[in-house]
């Protein structure tokens, strides 16, 4: 195995000494870039991209390619699980993901654990990936929670508020759980699979958890996080291996969340670092946490805005800069290199003065 050139990322998790903050960027491969949008097109379709290991892995270099990222992760989807199971899924041009078939009571009591074979596309894909990265920087591998996955399942697609599930979890609750039960256990075995395949480090994205309130947070996502967390694979070839947990809207349980397992914090933007930091910053390292539409600001306040995020740390490891959420489509690629740049610079004075 070839040795990492960059590991501030891994080094940044697990508090080791580090030059500076490392970056990487939620959605870093995707529709902003020209040459994701001609890779796309030479595809023909989002899930002929995801599918097809060649150009998933020139899609996950390009960002690698262009910008000095701290970080790589896989080309794929979050919802590549319940396409293994069955249920059909496309992508509608700006509407999102569709699923051919919505889950109804019969269908829930007859899923399974789908066979990885089906997303062998993912596996073989991190694989070239890792060997085209030749060492330069770690890949992380990815995968939707148990509760986000069912939102789209029940539902059949994204609609605001995700009215069938947040219905089912009222009128139904055991059927409910018994299809998060099967997905955390679909979830832990792709994520482990990632790993096998060269996966640094995963990610789970709990895109949707913060729909639910406290107490249903609790039984109907974190409780399912905490069962795949455990279940992981934490060492591999002699590397150990970091799990990130990003609740979107999840700042209202920051001590609940780090107390799941998981290594790292992903943080959205409605919470400063200065009080993730104070809060839960001596037990996990912290990611985040731009807000994303400030990369349509000037390059002023790019510059600004990030000097700020990463100043209210206070240098040193424990935190890996990101947005608090997905780059946007009509960002300019120019204004995500000003803020990888300030990031590095910025950050290499502060943690030169800390030492």
């Amino acid at each position: 195995m070839l040795p990492l050139k960059n590991d501030l990322f891994l080094r940044s998790i697990y508090r080791e000494p580090i030059d500076m903050t490392p970056v990487w960027i939620m959605r870093q491969a995707g529709r902003y870039l020209p040459e994701y949008r001609a890779t796309r097109e030479k595809a023909g379709s989002f899930m002929k991209l995801c599918k097809t290991p060649e150009l998933a892995c020139e899609v996950t270099l390009q960002p690698i390619n262009r910008y000095p990222l701290d970080a790589s992760i896989i080309f794929s989807d979050i919802l590549t699980i319940p396409d293994a199971m069955g249920l059909g899924l496309s992508f509608v041009e700006s509407k999102g993901p569709r699923f051919q078939h919505k889950l109804d009571e019969d269908k829930i009591s007859r899923l399974e654990v789908p066979d990885l074979a089906k997303l062998s596309y993912v596996y073989d894909a991190i694989k070239l990936v890792r060997s085209e990265l030749a060492g330069r920087v770690p890949l992380i591998g990815f995968c939707g929670s148990p509760w986000t996955l069912a939102a789209y399942m029940v539902e059949g697609e994204s609609k605001p508020g995700f009215p069938r599930i947040m219905k089912m979890r009222e009128e139904n609750p055991f059927l409910l759980h018994s299809l998060l039960d099967v997905l955390a256990s679909s979830v832990c075995a792709h994520l482990n699979a990632q790993i096998v395949a060269g996966a640094q480090a995963v990610m789970l994205f709990d895109t949707w958890g913060g729909l639910l309130n406290t107490a249903d947070y609790t039984e109907f996502s974190l409780y399912y996080l905490k069962q795949i967390i455990a279940g992981l694979t934490r060492i591999y070839n002699q590397s150990k291996i970091p799990v990130i947990l990003f609740t979107k809207g999840g700042s209202g349980w920051l001590e609940l969340i780090a107390d799941s397992g998981c290594d790292m914090v992903g943080l959205d933007s409605t919470i400063t670092l200065k009080e993730a930091k104070a809060r839960v910053g001596g037990q996990v390292a912290l990611q985040g946490n731009m807000d994303p539409t400030s990369l349509l600001k000037s390059a002023d306040e790019i510059r600004e805005e990030a000097a700020s995020i990463v100043t209210s740390f206070g240098g040193g490891p424990g935190h890996v800069f990101n947005l608090g959420h997905g780059i946007t489509p009509d960002v300019d690629p120019e204004k995500v290199g000003i803020l990888i740049e300030t990031v590095h610079e910025v950050s290499k004075a502060l943690h030169k003065n800390n030492t």
